[in-house]
């Protein structure tokens, strides 16, 4: 075997080691990635849940301030 032939295996074995590291860092990379999707989609929904019960009350005291309103009205009238 000569010099080159050997640099040019050497180079190869080299650059196959590098893309098999670089795939299993890429692959925990995706693990991740997708807990973290799934931690942040369980907390938009919890946000979402909370909005909509906020959303409710705001009704609520709505209704009680139209209801004082009228009631406010029809003492002055």
């Amino acid at each position: 075997m000569t010099a080159e032939l050997i640099a040019i295996l050497a180079v190869g074995v080299s650059l196959a080691g590098l893309i098999l590291r670089l795939n299993q860092r890429i692959d925990r990379l995706e693990d991740r990635l997708s807990a973290f999707e799934n931690s942040m989609a369980e907390r938009f929904s919890t946000i979402d849940r909370e909005i909509a019960h906020l959303r409710e009350r705001m009704a609520h005291l709505e209704g009680l301030l139209e209801g004082l309103r009228e009631a406010i009205v029809r003492a002055a009238a």
